[in-house]
């Protein structure tokens, strides 16, 4: 395009004016073909700092023959010694269950990787999110009845089989839909010596890097196929984890659950979805977040959620901000015992940056109760480090009496509070209006110290009786501040008198 508009310009810079002595736009078109003509001869035009042959008439750049190349850039020649060294760990998996129609069998297949040599694999939720373990019957034999005498229940099993031909039960220790990944524990012998993968650091990514994905696609054993890099962070709108590799390294059905390798033989995504319309458009779940979520899976066997105890500030009142800033802590939380305040701007989890309150949710949510985990922030223009011991999950309800903003002495001691209507009452066996029933205790909170329990009933304060939330307020509010404090609780058939310290 502006060869072509050079061309122009330059035409019509010499081109007579017909019927004026001096034409006022020669000049100024005239200067234009010097700029035009210093810009192609610029340096600035070659993308690398490097000699150069003029081409006919000046109008292209030629490097000279044998000039070495673009400096920082190799191109590969071959993966074959890359895929030759990582191949061993990449698994295929086998999931046999009871299909829509009785007696009928269902098969599916999909793809992983070693993790641990002692028998650890990682594959997509979806892969084996129907493989529990076998099939509940009446006799627990294996055997259930049927029109014609006992009939044979197909049992739920994963069975993965390693690259050089070695084939293992698996049980499922944990999985997550919202993320869709899953670990497996491999049974038998020879477990020990499996040969497991390195994985990489998903964050150091960048737009145009080389990956390879190797799986199962079609039952086609050990597929590989090579890409790049063709966006991060992309948002498929399937939950609050939306956090995606997208590649065009070819994925298939049957890829699922498979590495995604960079140059360094590193896994850097599980291959996780495609869009069925198109080509060349894959997506994989970022190997950070899975690392993340691995302790949790192994622990618990599900995503039990962690808790940090902040409201971020999400009104984009400031356009330069570039991590999450603290608008209010929740009293009794993990981060108001780690003194962290209204104001800091939370830069870092665990050493990991983060730039907004998305990041910040899902590196803590995906963090298991109990987690410590290292907060970096900036107060007051400079960088501290606080440790955080997080803490479940509240119910909403409960989360609601943390916050700073409800004033109301129940709420000081970690209690939520209802009215015991007769609605309320009559499913738990209790004459309305008797008193309050908690319907939530704050972690970590005095009322949680004292022992009290969501369900319990409070009948009196400080030897008051009350027989509704309000009251029990008012009971508080009336003691002296620093007070213990004496309830009266029927927790079930029993009374108790429980204590709390303020």
């Amino acid at each position: 395009m502006s060869v072509r508009l050079f061309s122009v310009l330059f035409a019509v810079a010499l081109a007579p004016v017909a019927g004026a002595a001096e034409d006022p736009l020669k000049p100024w078109l005239q200067a234009r073909v010097r700029e035009h003509l210093a810009y192609f001869a610029s340096p600035s035009l070659a993308t690398v700092d490097a000699p150069a042959t003029a081409g006919v008439s000046s109008l292209w750049r030629e490097r000279p023959a044998g000039y070495a190349g673009l400096p920082h850039f190799t191109p590969p020649t071959s993966l074959a010694p890359l895929i030759r060294a990582v191949e061993a760990g990449v698994v295929n998996i086998t999931t046999v269950g009871p299909g829509a129609v009785v007696g009928a069998v269902k098969r599916s297949t999909g793809s992983g990787f070693v993790l641990t040599p002692d028998g650890l694999v990682v594959t997509n939720n979806h892969v084996v999110a129907n493989a529990q373990g076998p099939a509940v019957n009446p006799t627990g034999s294996g055997v259930t009845p049927g029109k014609d005498g006992p009939r044979e229940v197909p049992v739920q099993q994963v069975s993965v089989r390693l690259a050089d031909g070695r084939e293992f039960p698996a049980d499922v220790v944990g999985r997550d839909a919202s993320t869709d990944v899953a670990l497996l524990r491999l049974n038998g012998a020879g477990l020990g010596t499996l040969p497991a993968v390195f994985l990489g650091d998903s964050d150091a990514l960048e737009v145009g890097d080389w990956v390879v994905a190797i799986g199962n696609p079609f039952g086609l054993d050990h597929s590989v196929a090579h890409g790049m890099i063709s966006a991060k962070e992309r948002v498929l709108g399937v939950g609050q984890f939306d956090d995606f590799i997208q590649t065009d390294a070819l994925i298939n059905p049957g890829n699922s659950g498979g590495p995604l390798f960079n140059m360094k033989g590193e896994v850097i995504g599980v291959n996780t979805a495609i869009i069925s319309e198109g080509q060349g458009i894959g997506f994989a779940v970022p190997i950070n977040l899975v690392k993340d979520l691995l302790p949790n899976l192994r622990e618990n066997g599900k995503l039990e959620r962690g808790w940090l105890g902040v409201v971020i500030n999400e009104d984009g009142a400031d356009p330069t901000a570039t991590a999450p800033v603290v608008k209010d802590v929740y009293r009794g939380s993990p981060a108001a015992q780690a003194h962290i305040r209204p104001g800091d701007r939370l830069v870092a989890v665990n050493g990991r940056p983060i730039g907004s309150y998305l990041q910040l949710l899902r590196k803590v949510a995906l963090l298991a109760p109990g987690t410590e985990a290292k907060l970096t922030l900036l107060r007051d223009g400079g960088t501290q480090e606080v440790a955080v011991r997080l803490v479940a999950r509240p119910a909403q309800e409960a989360t609601e009496g943390l916050s700073n903003r409800g004033g109301s002495s129940a709420n000081d001691l970690g209690l939520v509070l209802r009215d015991l209507t007769p609605e309320v009452a009559a499913p738990l066996g209790y004459e309305a209006f008797l008193g309050a029933l908690v319907s939530g205790v704050v972690p970590r909170s005095p009322a949680e110290q004292a022992g009290l329990r969501a369900g319990d009933v409070v009948m009196e304060v400080n030897r008051r009786r009350v027989k509704d939330a309000s009251g029990v307020k008012a009971a508080l509010e009336r003691g002296s501040a620093g007070a213990s404090i004496l309830l009266r609780v029927q927790r079930g058939d029993a009374l108790q008198y429980i204590a709390i310290a303020r």
